[in-house]
């Protein structure tokens, strides 16, 4: 008996859609998953730093001092579809400074908006820690801002980002780290978001500094060229990042 001619066509429609699907999702995990790699060399610098203790869990990469610890600790979210172990490097001289902590996230699918997991996740990787920061570069800190209003959380740090959602009455301590050659979160785009935080947000402009800059990890499309070295980048970034970490 041959087969119902409506019922071939809704078969073969069904079977058209879950084709379709099933490629979409193997696109999109593949491009999730090709992500900015951070510099090797840099990572390594870190890792062998006998003033920073590195530890490497499921869903962060932890960076505490090996000294005396202050008890302030940075949750960072990094950038879309970019490698943790590139902020490494920029971030570890504030841990050596000033004994603060850094968790940096490890995002679902290497991006911020996909990882729903509640800020105790990456907390809970650093219990000697008693005040903490959000932050996060780029889309990661659009992320932070969401992330913000977690009881455990005292301030929040922005690195060529900001919000889209309203932090103005939140009495959080803000800091926002801009960088002159951003060609990405340049600094009008943060300047035009300054109504979604609090009246004494503290907004610092690295003259030089580009939206790579932040990390480590190459060339990234549509960004100015730096005008200052990565070690003038890190050193300006730790300075900016003392006036609230290091207190």
């Amino acid at each position: 008996m041959s087969q119902n001619p409506v019922a071939r066509r809704i078969l073969i429609g069904v079977v058209a859609f879950v084709v379709v699907l099933v490629v979409a999702v193997v696109g999109v995990l593949v491009w999730a998953n090709i992500v900015m790699q951070g510099d090797r060399a840099r990572a390594i610098e870190v890792w062998t730093n006998d003033a920073v203790a590195v530890t490497s869990t499921e869903h962060s990469v932890v960076m505490a001092p090996t000294g005396v610890a202050s008890g302030t600790g940075l949750v960072f979210i990094p950038g879309a579809k970019v490698d943790p172990y590139a902020y490494m490097y920029k971030l570890s001289e504030i841990v050596e400074s000033t004994g603060a902590t850094i968790v940096i996230t490890k995002p679902t699918l290497n991006l911020a908006f996909f990882d729903q997991r509640p800020l105790a996740t990456f907390t809970a990787d650093a219990p000697g820690v008693d005040r903490w920061f959000v932050g996060g570069h780029s889309l990661g800190g659009v992320r932070a801002c969401m992330l913000a209003d977690d009881p455990a959380v005292s301030g929040l740090v922005l690195f060529g980002s900001y919000c889209a959602n309203d932090l103005t009455e939140s009495g959080l301590e803000v800091l926002s780290i801009a960088g002159s050659r951003d060609g990405l979160s340049t600094p009008e785009k943060i300047a035009d978001a300054r109504g979604e935080l609090p009246d004494d947000a503290v907004f610092v402009e690295i003259e030089g500094l580009n939206h790579a800059g932040f990390g480590d990890y190459g060339v990234q499309p549509g960004d100015n060229p730096a005008t200052i070295p990565t070690e003038q980048q890190r050193d300006e970034i730790t300075d900016a990042l003392a006036t609230v970490l290091g207190r």
